[in-house]
């Protein structure tokens, strides 16, 4: 059996709206370029543009305690870094995010939206360097196996959106959970190569539908029921730059 890409994604606001991609480079030791380039940092978070630095998941709005966000649909255009957010198709803010005005824009939205659950004013933040935005330190690529979650959703007994999983790869055509059989394999995928370093343990995240914004299921507690661990997809670091896109294949070697 064959792993190959289904789709890529990325997320450039870390929280919000996914973009779907046909193709990306990567370098060495680095994530998708521009994924998690920003957050929305909670008016308690200590974070210095000059001196960035990765800070954890509760350091920011996000799914996990702010299912709201999954109800907005963010549009980023990367050539002029804007980021559009509709509300149900009608636009409700907009904003450039390396423009002082435009992001002040962009965080009355979300002090406003988000109300007591902001904890006051956010702040909108970018990772710059060797920071990165994601809940691991250091840089990786997630990817899930989209056979693992059509097992999930067998024991569920109801279709499950993968993107509630928020991965950068999501792959098809090898069994179920054979993935977790690649930790510390190398990986060539397209013309770039990874390691798999670990499994992707999940949090309460996974149980917002990012369809409707509600918190509507309880996939930590079906995942453990059902298989006896919480983990879902893998983490992979990149080794060796290169490209990769969909319908490109994954070769596994020890």
């Amino acid at each position: 059996m064959i792993a190959k890409i289904s789709s890529i994604w990325r997320f450039p606001v870390k929280g919000l709206s996914p973009e779907r991609l046909n193709k990306t480079q990567v370098e060495a030791a680095n994530a998708i370029p521009g994924d998690r380039r920003f957050a929305l940092a909670l008016s308690s978070t200590l974070f210095d543009s000059a001196t960035p630095h990765w800070l954890p998941k509760n350091s920011f709005l996000m799914l996990m305690k702010n299912e709201k966000l999954a109800a907005l649909e963010t549009i980023f255009d990367e050539a002029d870094n804007d980021l559009r957010i509709l509300r149900g198709g009608k636009q409700v803010a907009r904003g450039k995010l390396t423009d002082p005005v435009g992001r002040a824009m962009v965080e009355d939205f979300f002090s406003a939206y988000m109300k007591e659950e902001a904890h006051g004013k956010p702040r909108l933040v970018e990772a710059k360097g060797e920071t990165a935005f994601s809940d691991q330190k250091r840089k990786m690529i997630s990817i899930i196996n989209l056979a693992s979650v059509r097992d999930l959703e067998r024991v569920l007994g109801k279709p499950i959106e993968p993107t509630r999983f928020r991965a950068n790869i999501m792959i098809d055509g090898i069994e179920a959970w054979s993935e977790f059989n690649w930790i510390g394999k190398n990986v060539t995928c397209g013309s770039a190569g990874l390691i798999v370093e670990e499994r992707t343990g999940r949090c309460p995240a996974i149980n917002v539908n990012p369809m409707s914004g509600e918190r509507d299921e309880n996939l930590v507690k079906t995942l453990h029921e059902g298989f006896g661990h919480t983990d879902m997809g893998i983490f992979a670091k990149v080794t060796e730059a290169g490209t990769f896109a969909v319908d490109d294949t994954l070769n596994v070697t020890d």
